[in-house]
């Protein structure tokens, strides 16, 4: 199955350039795996292969809102997780969960939220709820994308098991070290 590639550095709107920003100072390489608008009401047999075929051996696995069911976030807790909330998401998860959040790995800030409204401008509506960030994953349109904008790596995982006006379904991988490279993974 291919693999689209991008890293920060250079914008490719095709998905296929890798794209590197060199870090001088770099503790470990990080693999994250990278899932949003699952819309799941519990784990499914579904979810769990996709799990194990592509999130079970990464460092840790961001979830983008729209989880849906509680069971998910448990499910996703048995690894190192981090998730906000998205719009769809029922009350008890906006419990578990943040709106937006900022985490700081392998000498990169990444800033985590899910999104609102259309998917026009979905990117620039959310821009402004992080400061010097170099990554912001998000959610929300359902639509994967992997490009640079403003100097800022804009990666959105698509809807794994969500529904999909085109019928595709995607996840995410971002893999930090002395570069940033986001992959779409097209399920």
């Amino acid at each position: 199955m291919p693999c689209l590639f991008l890293s920060v550095g250079i914008r490719s709107d095709q998905f296929n350039w890798p794209v590197f920003v060199n870090r001088s100072v770099m503790k470990n390489n990080v693999k994250i795996g990278v899932l949003s608008d699952t819309h799941l009401h519990q784990v499914t047999e579904e979810f769990v292969e996709i799990y194990d075929q592509y999130l079970s051996d990464m460092d840790l696995v961001l979830h983008a809102g729209d989880v849906v069911s509680p069971d998910v976030v448990d499910f996703l807790n048995a690894t190192d997780f981090h998730g906000v909330c998205g719009n769809m998401d029922p009350v008890g998860i906006k419990q578990l969960l943040p709106e937006k959040k900022v985490l700081n790995l392998a000498g990169y800030r990444i800033g985590l939220v899910h999104g609102w409204g259309q998917s026009d401008g979905l990117e620039d509506r959310i821009l402004p709820l992080f400061h010097n960030v170099d990554i912001i994953v998000y959610g929300h349109s359902h639509i994967a994308s992997n490009h640079m904008k403003e100097g800022i790596l804009f990666f959105n995982p698509g809807t794994a098991t969500g529904y999909s006006a085109s019928g595709k379904h995607s996840i995410g991988i971002l893999e930090l070290g002395e570069t940033a490279r986001g992959k779409i993974i097209p399920l």
